[in-house]
């Protein structure tokens, strides 16, 4: 799980090191400002030494040094698994191992429910392509279907007419609310973090569109939505398994739901959108008029700042590092 560093780390160390991009879409990455600070970042070294023997988590060291010049690149995974409230830190490395290997097993238990409900779950394998209609009639759009068959299976799927199979309508609303969104995922994934050379790996597509999968089908109040590969991706590229990066997106959800839960009357991050207005009218009296007289006085042009984070405005690492702060102050 630790992606350990080779080489000594030293303070002109960066981001970009670890999360390396693209060459053809290098220029279009913002730059990244956040530099490894010998004696202040959070070290590999520091982060093993706050452990006691037996396992449990000197927090309160943990969280100074994340406060004072954020986290070392190559502990981030380890480490937001306890800012995100996985593991407690009064855990022991056996506490913490029963609890993994459970929610392993849980993760497996509802993929595999996902892909008995659809084959495209756990294929390897994204789709693009509606397969479903709203009243729950199945698409047999050839194309769809040789997007996630096998080699053997594509040559019968070219012989076989769509009319051949009888189609099943579907009635349980849930499951054809879920199915609707697949490919609005698949989508999203594609245009998730595409300058990064991680994603290059069609593996690393599939392991993010099979979480966002499977969470929309668990969370069926919120399911899915437009930013949440977003804020899923850092998970994929900071935690080698899958079911691990699953349970540090849920916790981040259960901090972010609220953002996605929109009506005809409100938005879910208009709470915050206020709050802003309120505080630049306060610091910036000028600025907030000016922004009035232009008609950005309601503030959502910052709306998808607040709903995936910053995670489009800044670099990859910068993001992470403001995450970490911020999620770090609220312990």
């Amino acid at each position: 799980m630790l992606r350990r560093h080779k080489g000594r780390e030293s303070a002109s160390s960066s981001d970009s090191t670890f999360y390396q991009l693209r060459p053809d879409c290098a220029h279009n990455v913002p730059d990244t400002k956040f530099k490894i600070k010998i004696g202040k970042t959070l070290s590999v070294r520091k982060w093993h030494a706050a452990f006691t023997h037996h396992g449990s988590l000197h927090i309160a060291s943990v969280l100074n040094r994340i406060q004072s010049g954020g986290v070392h690149p190559a502990i981030r995974g380890e480490v937001w698994e306890f800012l995100l409230g996985c593991f407690d830190p009064d855990s022991t490395f056996d506490d913490r191992d029963h609890i993994r290997q459970a929610r392993r097993i849980q993760y497996a238990r509802w993929k595999e429910q996902c892909k008995h409900m659809d084959p495209h779950v756990g294929s390897g394998k994204i789709i693009t392509a509606p397969i479903i209609t709203e009243d729950g009639v199945p698409i047999k759009d050839p194309l769809v279907l040789l997007e996630a068959a096998t080699p053997d299976q594509q040559a019968s799927l070219i012989s076989t007419k769509n009319g051949d199979e009888a189609d099943h309508r579907l009635t349980d609303k849930q499951t054809i609310e879920w199915k609707l969104t697949l490919h609005q995922i698949g989508l999203d994934v594609l245009r998730t973090d595409r300058s990064m050379v991680f994603y290059e790996k069609k593996e690393n597509l599939s392991k993010l569109w099979d979480i966002l999968a499977v969470y929309a089908w668990i969370d069926k109040e919120v399911g899915y939505c437009q930013g949440m590969s977003d804020l899923c991706s850092p998970m994929i590229v900071l935690l080698n398994d899958e079911a691990d990066a699953f349970w540090c997106f849920e916790r981040l959800m259960r901090r972010l739901r609220g953002n996605f839960r929109c009506t005809q009357q409100s938005v879910g991050v208009e709470n915050q959108l206020q709050h802003l207005a309120s505080i630049i009218q306060v610091l910036d009296p000028k600025l907030h008029d000016h922004l009035e007289t232009l008609g950005g006085g309601d503030y959502l042009f910052a709306f998808r700042m607040f709903m995936v984070l910053f995670r489009r405005e800044l670099s990859f690492g910068d993001s992470l590092y403001l995450w970490g702060d911020d999620v770090g102050s609220r312990i």
